[in-house]
């Protein structure tokens, strides 16, 4: 439990130390979490959640791919994960947050389906009539 709060205070503590920038470089996101650059090019590989913009083969990183990249610095170094069991935590984490846009797209996509289910019933049937 004491390392989840840690990752708090972390985010807490990274949000005051951010320069008021929208853009930050690798090499900047690496000096900030103490990391290697090569580590962050590695975890975009590994972790689909990770996708910092780019320009010109630059990359650029936003404040919430920083909270991120943070989170999964905690899940590996700090709370022991493995690189599969941090990917299935974070992918359940956003997994609860794609569910209930699921939800909605799946009920317009049903009620299309059943439209059109209902309208080639009816083309069948007149076809039938017409010409059989």
């Amino acid at each position: 439990m004491a390392k989840i709060s840690q990752n708090t205070t972390d985010l807490k503590q990274l949000g005051e130390t951010l320069p008021d920038k929208k853009y930050f470089t690798i090499g900047e996101v690496a000096q900030l979490l103490q990391l290697k650059s090569h580590v962050l090019r590695y975890w975009e590989q590994v972790f689909p959640q990770l996708e910092p913009s780019k320009r010109r083969g630059r990359r650029y990183y936003q404040r919430s791919d920083l909270e991120l990249v943070l989170e999964i610095k905690t899940l590996l170094h700090d709370q022991g994960f493995t690189i599969p069991g941090a990917k299935a935590k974070l992918a359940k984490k956003s997994g609860a947050s794609i569910e209930a846009t699921l939800d909605d797209e799946t009920a317009s996509v049903v009620s299309l389906l059943q439209t059109m289910k209902q309208e080639a019933q009816e083309f069948n049937a007149y076809i039938q009539q017409k010409y059989l």
